[in-house]
């Protein structure tokens, strides 16, 4: 039986509309919530990281959405350094939760997004059922400030990442409480050539396995 495609929508974010794909998968219990990279370096919903982590949480049987931040593709306003990105993010994680009616969120991103998704998770009421950081912006991203997390998370370390230091990621958060740090080896930073690898390991990780 072929899953339902993706719905493209426009939620209410903090400064006008966001532009965003939503999956409802009948009975779930639980949506995943999936960020992108940074704006201004050609991040968006469609990247291929972002699609991936998608995928997993589809087929694992959760409701997906993934959207646009301010500025990019045709969601409102202009890019807010990360700040303004968050709001988004918690934005988002607000309406698909009142418009599905399910509590269970599992939060995921990808570089910038996966420190926007960090910082969205310590503002929420109650820490999301999985925290999932693909090689997420720990130095040019303010991540230190969010620790020590709250709850638990996993992060994805790109061995040959040429964008987010793999020694920066270990230094910052390798010991902390609650964060379990998986490295793949000879992977870059948009896993080239390891998407099926990456998709693996985070269904494991969202299933509790990881």
């Amino acid at each position: 039986m072929s899953r339902p495609l993706e719905e493209r929508i426009t939620l209410p974010g903090p400064v006008g509309g966001l532009e965003a794909l939503l999956h409802r998968e009948p009975g779930a219990d639980t949506v995943a919530v999936i960020c992108h990279p940074h704006p201004l370096h050609g991040g968006a919903m469609q990247n291929k990281v972002v699609h991936t982590l998608q995928r997993a949480a589809r087929d694992l049987g959760a409701h997906t959405l993934r959207f646009n931040f301010r500025g990019v593709g045709k969601s409102a306003g202009d890019y807010a350094e990360g700040a303004g990105e968050t709001e988004d993010c918690l934005a988002a994680i607000d309406w698909v939760q009142r418009e599905l009616g399910v509590s269970k969120v599992w939060l995921l991103g990808f570089s910038f997004g996966g420190f926007v998704a960090a910082a969205a998770a310590t503002r929420l009421a109650h820490w999301p059922e999985r925290l999932l950081l693909v090689a997420p912006s720990v130095e040019r991203m303010p991540f230190a400030d969010l620790l020590p997390l709250a709850g638990p998370a996993s992060v994805f370390v790109p061995e040959d990442d040429d964008v987010v230091s793999p020694d920066a990621m270990r230094e910052l958060l390798a010991g902390e409480e609650g964060v379990t740090l998986q490295e793949f080896a000879a992977a870059g930073h948009f896993f080239h050539g390891q998407l099926v690898e990456l998709k693996a390991a985070a269904e494991a990780v969202l299933q509790g396995a990881g």
